[in-house]
């Protein structure tokens, strides 16, 4: 058996380990929460960008239909004005 000077030290060192475990413990869960709520924040932001894409290209399939009727009515104006020669080629 150990002398009683290295029972306490041994017996001090393991209080040591055990308190720093828990302490770590701690902050490792803190870190995972922010983390986790960082992420979250994270994801939120990219559900957002993504709404904002889905109006987006609803807005510029507006545009691309407007734009073929002005390019239909353009056609059948220079059709029914310009003589055959002066066309635009296509």
């Amino acid at each position: 058996m150990p002398a009683r000077d290295a029972q306490w030290i041994i017996g001090t060192l393991i209080a040591v380990a055990i308190a720093l475990s828990m302490q770590i413990s701690a902050q490792t869960s803190n870190l995972r929460s922010d983390m986790n709520q960082r992420f979250d924040q994270v994801n939120q932001r990219f559900r957002e960008v993504d709404r904002r894409l889905e109006g987006f290209d609803e807005r510029l399939r507006n545009v691309e239909i407007a734009f073929g009727k002005v390019d239909q009515r353009l056609e059948l104006l220079e059709r029914v004005v310009l003589p055959a020669d002066a066309r635009r080629p296509d």
